[in-house]
């Protein structure tokens, strides 16, 4: 039953499989636990809108949906709403996309820049989705949510105006699990941490390409499982850095906890344009600092050579330079560590978040009941 005072959430995803927004509105529900009805709404068309206080859509594919007969947020967790393959990189090229959505521009990124499918079929319902989308987005009026200014950014170049869009940066909850800052005896121990999907757009291979220009002594642990796993594990082989390598799985999490507290540095190794930074938010509620790639919406979560580095997507020298950096530096590398935790703490909590999240809701409120 829908409750009128209550706030729902909008996510088919969420109502059939789960995944990374199941895990952020999970923080929701536990930084504002009076504040939403407990039921998911996979399809607004399902439903009397008019029932709902405010309806968070998670997903671009309910946009459409919304019949405007109740005040809605959107938040833009993805690039899915403004680039047809959702990616906004172009493989071949190995640069982000600074393409608007539009049929010929995003048709040629999936052929002959390999943004995405190259199958006609699906470059059409690709493009047909986002354009839909994009398009709904704009005539609803739905005030929508950017987690980084990039992702802002890319709304506005789109079409949506100033005011449709505000900014609010990710946030993540606190490990269950206690953390200290570097000690020298892990320090001493060179580990690094890889922790993510082992796809293409992730990065592993530009880590694994770097890793014969360290010391010998640096061990990389992998903690991660993905499609592209055959050519990774053929490509460590063919740099001859397999006693080098650690490869985990996917882990439970009092393993990762474990491969963090084992770690000197998280490495954030990135060249697709992400739109936010959670790896850098779990790095510094574990006191480590983050070497990570100046690309999308991460640099929005980094203060460069206080709280983590910043190093240009597939440059190797850089990349090895700043993780030898650190190897060599106990100091440095416990400073960043903390300030990374501190900063946490002054701006990513989930109270934080939450306390902005209920002013973007009383705005979207306020300015529905105000245009009747």
């Amino acid at each position: 039953m829908i409750l009128p005072n209550k706030i729902y959430h909008c996510s088919a995803g969420i109502a059939i499989a789960g995944g990374g927004v199941k895990t952020y509105v999970d923080g929701l529900y536990a930084a504002m636990p009076d504040t939403f009805g407990t039921e998911i709404i996979a399809n607004p068309k399902d439903h009397d809108q008019s029932a709902f206080k405010l309806l968070h859509i998670h997903e671009t594919s309910a946009i459409a949906q919304v019949n405007n007969s109740c005040p809605v947020v959107f938040t833009a967790h993805n690039h899915d709403v403004y680039c047809a393959s959702g990616t906004k990189h172009l493989s071949v090229r190995k640069s982000s996309c600074d393409r608007l959505l539009n049929s010929w521009g995003c048709a040629w990124g999936h052929v002959v820049d390999g943004c995405g499918s190259r199958r006609p079929a699906q470059i059409l319902t690709n493009l047909e989705r986002a354009s839909t989308e994009l398009n709904a987005l704009k005539r609803l009026g739905i005030l929508t949510i950017a987690n980084s200014d990039y992702v802002r950014s890319q709304l506005l170049a789109n079409g949506l105006p100033e005011s449709q869009v505000v900014t609010l940066l990710c946030s993540i909850a606190a490990t269950a699990t206690s953390h200290e800052p570097l000690d020298r005896k892990i320090h001493h121990q060179k580990r690094i941490l890889f922790a993510g999907r082992i796809v293409p757009d992730k990065g592993l291979d530009w880590l694994l390409r770097t890793m014969p220009f360290l010391d010998s002594q640096i061990h990389l642990d992998i903690a991660g499982e993905g499609w592209a796993m055959p050519q990774v594990l053929k490509l460590a082989e063919e740099l001859n850095i397999g006693d080098r390598l650690t490869w985990h799985g996917w882990c439970q999490r009092e393993k990762l906890e474990q491969l963090y507290r084992q770690s000197f540095a998280v490495i954030f190794p990135s060249v697709w344009p992400e739109p936010a930074g959670l790896v850098t938010l779990e790095a510094y509620v574990r006191f480590r600092p983050v070497i990570a790639s100046d690309v999308g919406g991460i640099p929005e979560y980094i203060q460069d050579g206080k709280t983590g580095i910043l190093v240009e997507p597939n440059n190797s020298q850089k990349l090895a330079e700043s993780i030898t950096d650190l190897a060599n530096n106990f100091d440095k590398a416990r400073e960043i560590g903390i300030a990374g935790n501190n900063l946490f703490h002054s701006e990513f909590t989930l109270a934080i978040h939450a306390q902005r999240l209920q002013e973007i809701y009383d705005l979207a409120i306020a300015k529905f009941h105000k245009s009747f």
